[in-house]
């Protein structure tokens, strides 16, 4: 019976995630999944792990490697008519995982669904705070703007065969097909039902090669716009004090006053490296990347499941 999705996983030296990613898929309502694990050379157990859980695993060199060549590659041996892409680094939050993610495809200009991400008891506390930005509490049947995550999201395989992956960009190539699929008059959904833990426990330099490969790719995407030094102050400062604000109510600010601001340092003094290397930023990207909003996530009700999560060894 074809599948009624294929699950696509990137991964590089994943073995400390990637078992508990597969663990979750098992777990799922939705059953008739191909899961296609796309390995760039690892050297731990990765691919070990992957097989064991009966996953089909697929080879690039590392040479080859981009974001979007090693999504083609694994698309290229999908069977379902659906896609959803998963880092090897989340796990799912519930067992309709799938289910939620899927769900929106009824609708035939659906091209794309992303789910809500949070972070880990690990990650940086600014980056919580990003989490909660991008993903609020409520779904969006049909997005104004382009922005989406492929860490957790889903697309239709017959539009990809329209427009593949961009191979060439650094990084943000979710964004640059999203954008293709709105501009050509597709629909872009927001779930927030379909929830994943993304842990990212990267170095210090790793949050800010993050940032300068996505401030590439984004001029990339959008020529015409431009990050500056009014940029990177107004919004390093600004997204300081929102999290200082929200560290407060936590009772976290001591703790975490300087993680705040190394983080925020990083993210856009890298945006700016970023756009310095590869017209001005428009306002309703800036306001979906990069500012906080105004309220602060403790007035978000916590949405209220009936199902009960996965329960993880």
């Amino acid at each position: 019976m074809k599948p009624v999705c294929s699950i696509i996983i990137r991964a590089f030296n994943e073995e400390e995630h990637i078992g508990r990613l597969l663990n979750g898929i098992h777990q799922q309502t939705q059953k008739n999944v191909q899961v296609i694990v796309v390995d760039s050379g690892s050297s731990d157990r990765t691919v070990e792990i992957a097989r064991q859980h009966a996953a089909q695993v697929v080879f690039i060199q590392p040479q080859d490697f981009t974001f979007g060549r090693s999504l083609n590659t694994g698309i290229q041996k999908a069977e379902a008519p659906l896609l959803v892409f998963a880092s090897a680094h989340v796990y799912p939050v519930y067992p309709d995982w799938i289910e939620r993610l899927l769900e929106p495809f009824n609708e035939p200009k659906t091209a794309l669904v992303y789910g809500k991400q949070r972070g880990a008891a690990t990650s940086q506390f600014s980056e919580q705070q990003i989490f909660t930005h991008w993903y609020p509490e409520e779904s969006q049947r049909q997005q104004d703007h382009p922005f989406c995550n492929n860490a957790n999201a889903a697309i239709r395989k017959s539009l990809w065969q329209e427009h593949a992956y961009s191979e060439n960009l650094p990084a943000l190539e979710d964004l640059e097909w999203a954008k293709w699929a709105f501009d050509n008059g597709y629909r872009i959904t927001y779930s927030a039902e379909a929830e994943i833990i993304h842990v990212h426990n990267e170095s210090w330099k790793g949050v800010k090669n993050r940032y300068v490969r996505e401030g590439m790719a984004f001029k990339q995407i959008y020529p015409q716009e431009n990050f500056g030094l009014d940029d990177l102050v107004r919004l390093f400062c600004k997204n300081c004090f929102n999290d200082f604000r929200e560290a407060l109510h936590q009772k976290r600010l001591w703790r975490e006053f300087a993680n705040i601001i190394h983080f925020r340092w990083l993210q856009f003094h890298g945006t700016y490296l970023g756009y310095k290397r590869s017209g001005p930023l428009t306002w309703q990207l800036k306001q979906s990347f990069y500012y906080p909003r105004e309220n602060s996530s403790r007035s978000n009700k916590k949405s209220q499941r009936e199902i009960q999560p996965i329960r993880y060894d």
